[in-house]
């Protein structure tokens, strides 16, 4: 009697899959559009934000989902996948404070969106004048009665204090 070992290989190949990528406006996903990835693998996205713009939604199969800096990987892929992001600008506060017997204009905090300006108007009132302007802390020069911050990139600050007007009063005989 002879027994004979049989060996039998499988010629079927492992099943592919797709993960479908997009990003909104300003900003990429890369890859993009959509992905084949073999039944069991590991497939890792870049998310990169244009400049002046953050994360705004992240969505894995349609639910939030955490984002590990600027990757996502889905690993041990077993069905259809979907990878969604958009984007928001980055915005900045600019706080404007002043003293007594004055105002700035906008006052308190604005939000300023990236890359955007801001005006302020200065005005003492009747009899009083400008004593100390500072932007973010330092000295610095008003036109006129307006400044404007071009380009906003950070958070920033704007003050302003008064003086009473004095004058000098000669008298001849």
């Amino acid at each position: 009697l002879e027994f004979r070992r049989v060996l039998f290989r499988s010629t079927v190949a492992p099943a592919t899959f797709t993960i479908t990528a997009s990003a909104g406006a300003n900003g990429t996903i890369s890859p993009s559009g959509t992905v084949a990835v073999t039944e069991y693998a590991s497939r890792t996205f870049t998310i990169t934000p244009a400049t002046g713009y953050h994360v705004d939604t992240f969505l894995v199969d349609g639910a939030p989902a955490t984002l590990d800096g600027t990757t996502y990987t889905f690993s041990n892929v077993t069905a259809n996948r979907t990878i969604a992001v958009t984007f928001a600008i980055d915005t900045f506060t600019i706080d404007a404070s002043s003293g007594p017997h004055g105002s700035i204009s906008p006052s308190g905090s604005t939000t300023v969106a990236y890359g955007s300006s801001q005006a302020y108007t200065v005005t003492p009132q009747v009899g009083y004048h400008v004593d100390t302007f500072l932007v973010d802390g330092a000295p610095a020069t008003l036109d006129g009665t307006t400044y404007t911050f071009s380009n906003v990139t950070a958070n920033r600050t704007i003050a302003v204090t008064f003086a009473i007007n004095q004058y000098d009063v000669v008298a001849t005989a």
